[in-house]
């Protein structure tokens, strides 16, 4: 499929109030019938998107589109994996991610085996190692795999012969939700190329967030963070983000001015401060935090007039996002989530029957 042309198959008609230069992007997907081989895909795992092309970007999200329709069905089921086995290995809580990994797996006609770190071995002592070890010698073809440690899906991907999906590592990485987060600003707005995305909140334990810089400037959207400056990583508050630096981000504008960084903006991203991750940093309190950072309905008007408001879940309203922007027609937040279970079967779908 012609990459170029990928992102307008992933739009979808809008309804009145949406822009006409919009529904210009609007075309029926040529899709590959989800029972013929995958041809031009030819990676094992998915550990995060900053080594993908925007060929492979689009080529998820085009899948994504596909695995929508499945959805759209009387009864949302097919065949493509039956016959697989995936375990959700997951170390830490998760709703959307996890919930949405296991139904996409079914959907799909996988077996799909639940595994927390509470309730298994785990709590016995066993080490991850032996614990993947464990998984590939009853039969698990695919770990999805959520873990407290950056890192340790890479680990993954060097212990077991199948096939290892990060569903978020630490403060590191977290691709399905950055793909997801891609597949709704494409359907919105057709062509990501220099659309303005700011992201504000607690950038430094984001995974979420680095994930999204490097599949948003890979589509060429121009990105913005702002946050307080305890809340960047050292590197960018200290106004390294043009230049190489340890965290290897791509390219991105900082600002500490909300009411400055919002101007004109298509798409603002709001994160919640991870609280569980602060270990004793210093920070404003909630209410000066939301005085200086929280994005009201005030604050959105001052960016462009069809702008969009994103959040990763889970919430905190009043605090990073007031509620009545959260809840606004603006908001796309239920959206990601329905999303999420698209993108995931997307995902599944591709590195298991590529490598088949």
């Amino acid at each position: 499929m012609v990459a170029e042309h990928v992102a307008d198959q992933i739009t979808q008609p809008k309804t009145a109030q949406t822009a006409s230069g919009k529904e210009r992007h609007a075309a029926s997907l040529s899709r590959t019938p989800l029972d013929e081989p995958v041809t031009d895909w030819n990676r094992q795992h998915l550990l995060d998107v900053d080594t993908f092309s925007k060929d492979e970007i689009l080529r998820v999200l085009s899948t994504a589109s596909a695995m929508a329709e499945v959805l759209d069905r009387s009864v949302a089921r097919t065949p493509a994996l039956r016959g697989v086995t995936i375990f959700n290995l997951f170390y830490e809580a998760s709703t959307r991610t996890r919930s949405s990994f296991e139904l996409a797996g079914k959907i799909l006609g996988a077996d799909v085996i639940n595994v927390s770190g509470s309730g298994s071995s785990v709590e016995k002592g066993e080490s991850l190692v032996e614990t993947l070890n464990t998984l590939s010698a009853v039969g698990a073809d695919a770990v999805v795999m959520r873990h407290h440690a950056s890192g340790a899906p890479w680990l993954a991907a060097r212990t077991i012969d199948g096939h290892v999906i990060n569903a978020g590592d630490g403060q590191h990485a977290h691709p399905t939700q950055a793909l997801l987060d891609a597949y709704i600003l494409l359907q919105e707005f057709g062509d990501l190329s220099g659309r303005k995305v700011v992201i504000v909140g607690d950038i430094l334990h984001s995974r979420v967030a680095r994930s999204n810089l490097w599949s948003l400037t890979t589509l060429g959207a121009e990105v913005t963070l702002v946050a307080p400056r305890p809340l960047l990583p050292s590197a960018l508050a200290s106004g390294a983000a043009e230049r190489e630096h340890p965290l290897s981000l791509p390219p991105v504008r900082v600002e500490s001015d909300l009411d400055q960084a919002i101007v004109g903006a298509d798409a603002v991203m709001t994160l919640r401060i991870q609280n569980e991750r602060l270990r004793g940093k210093l920070l404003p309190s909630s209410a000066e935090f939301a005085r200086r950072y929280q994005l009201t309905q005030e604050r959105m008007e001052l960016a462009a007039p069809d702008a969009i408001v994103m959040h990763p879940g889970p919430m905190n309203e009043g605090v990073e996002i007031a509620v009545d922007v959260a809840h606004s027609p603006q908001s796309r937040i239920e959206a990601q989530v329905s999303a999420g279970l698209a993108i995931r079967m997307a995902v599944l779908f591709l590195l298991i029957r590529g490598s088949a």
